[in-house]
Parts: C-alpha cells; structure tokens; sequence
C-alpha cells in the first residue's frame, strides 16, 4: 500500500467545520473520529452527510445489523478495502456471521453454508460488484426476503462502503489493528 496521503489532523489544527463534525462523530454511536472519517475530514461537507449516512445503513438499516456487517464484508472484499475489513470482520464474527463465511469471503470464495437471508445479502452484494447491477431473480430473492425498504437499504450499503473504499485507497489510509486476519490479496 502506498504512504498515507491524507494522515490524521492534529485536532489543534481542525477548522471550526472540522471540529463541529468531528465532535458529532466522537459523541455519537462510533464514539471515535475513526478511520474513514480521517480523510474525510478535509472536506466537512461531505463527511457530515456521509457519516450521517453511513450511521443509518450501519446501525439501523431495514435489514439490520447482522446482515450490513455482511454486506460490509463483500462490499470490502470488493475493493480490497483493508480498513472495512479490520474494522468489520470483528464485529461480522459478534454479530453472529460465521468465522467460516468470513474466511471464504476474504479468499473471494462464496461461502457453503448460509441461510436463506445471507445467501440473498451475499449474491445481491457480489453481482451488483461484479455486474454493475442485479439480474430480475437476484433482486426478487432480496424483496421477498427484505421488503423493498431492506433492498434499497442494502443498495445503500454496498453504494457507501464503496465510497469509503474508494477514499480510503484512493488517500492510501492504513488499516487499525485489528483481531481479524488481514485482508489477502485476490
């Protein structure tokens, strides 16, 4: 990976924006000015909508926790993110994914064993990577699934960690430590 073009602002250093938003980040549910937002952090706007987006998909999506964590964890895989996939492994495995089903996404396989509403997260997650889009069956199988709500959800999802992917390997910003593996190369 190449050197962190986009390190952490000393806080003494943050514009009044910055520190507005970073406050609202550190005292809401993150607790923490985290990695995806230290980038972001250079353009206040943006990270303000994006982190209040990002808020919603990951802790109260229609499809619920368990299930973003999961499409996290594709959406990750996709883009090679190895931010996403120190932060989310982790909390995938304590939301219940199975330590099996992370492994065989991060070696880009589809895992064997899923139940009928992960098999419909992972195959909606890696087609819309892959394809640019869902075939009609894919996205029938997350309706009847989700609801049209959880669908949408989980296009937003995969639309915004995405986005982040994108800035973090865009500004080369290094994974945090982590009790996950990291992250092989595909």
């Amino acid at each position: 990976m190449q050197t962190d073009r986009l390190p952490p602002i000393p806080p003494e250093r943050w514009t009044p924006a910055q520190r507005e938003l970073a406050e609202e980040i550190i005292s809401g549910p993150r607790g923490a000015l985290v990695s995806p937002f230290i980038p972001l952090l250079r353009s206040p706007e943006l990270m303000a909508h994006a982190q209040r987006m990002g808020e919603y998909l990951r802790y109260r999506s229609a499809i619920g926790q368990r299930l973003s964590e999961l499409a996290i964890l594709v959406t990750a895989r996709a883009w090679s993110q190895p931010v996403e996939w120190a932060i989310h492994a982790p909390i995938a495995l304590r939301e219940g994914i199975s330590a099996e089903t992370i492994a065989a996404i991060a070696e880009g396989r589809r895992p064997a064993l899923l139940s009928k509403e992960e098999a419909a997260v992972h195959d909606f997650c890696s087609e819309l990577h892959a394809e640019k889009a869902v075939s009609d069956a894919t996205w029938a199988r997350a309706v009847a699934c989700f609801g049209e709500q959880g669908t949408v959800d989980l296009v937003g999802i995969n639309g915004y960690y995405t986005l982040l992917s994108m800035v973090m390997n865009a500004a080369g910003t290094p994974a945090p430590p982590s009790d996950a593996p990291a992250l092989p190369p595909l």
